[in-house]
């Protein structure tokens, strides 16, 4: 198994034990920024029920067009709420797109969310409503108490449409199997 450094989490996964007892239970979150300054990362198996793609592009000043149904919007996290971000393939990027690597790329822009409207945008694609925030050093201590796993992040990880199967294939990645999962943390 490689070694990770906690201390660069950009590109990576992190995972909740489906036993923690807040809003992060059975997490999988995608790490876009990891420095001195802190962390930053979305929720990404956690589809709003509520909200679809379709009523925010309502909301929004463009038509539609072709719009795939399956595009999600995800509870990114408990910050900043009416904010949204778009995780997308790095075929499709903007002046404004930030490249965090492994394929993946994020993006505040309305001109992403018109060319996804309008069938011109990203071929993979998650839209989210807020995002999860640390502190400088929180995310190190919450990992050194063992809040968290962490996995590779991958393109088929993020953006599989299968909101079900997010936290198990992040776990069979580490070969832990879901069923297995203990229901307490800490240390022996």
């Amino acid at each position: 198994m490689k070694k990770i450094d906690i201390n660069n989490l950009t590109g990576k996964c992190l995972i909740s034990s489906p036993y923690a007892d807040d809003d992060f239970a059975c997490s999988v979150i995608y790490v876009c920024s990891h420095g001195l300054d802190g962390a930053m990362g979305f929720i990404i198996n956690k589809r709003l029920k509520e909200i679809s793609f379709q009523d925010l592009a309502f909301e929004l000043p463009f038509k539609f067009g072709d719009t795939p149904a399956s595009v999600g919007v995800y509870q990114g996290g408990p910050l900043e709420r009416a904010k949204g971000f778009i995780l997308h393939s790095d075929e499709y990027h903007l002046s404004d797109s930030l490249n965090i690597g492994g394929g993946i790329m994020i993006s505040s822009s309305l001109d992403v969310l018109r060319d996804i409207a309008s069938g011109q945008g990203p071929k993979q694609k998650i839209i989210t409503l807020g995002y999860s925030g640390w502190a400088p050093h929180q995310l190190e201590a919450e990992i050194a108490s063992d809040r968290w796993l962490i996995t590779d992040a991958t393109p088929e990880l993020v953006f599989s449409s299968d909101d079900n199967t997010k936290l198990s294939l992040a776990l069979s990645s580490l070969g832990i199997n879901f069923n297995n999962f203990a229901p307490f943390t800490g240390h022996s």
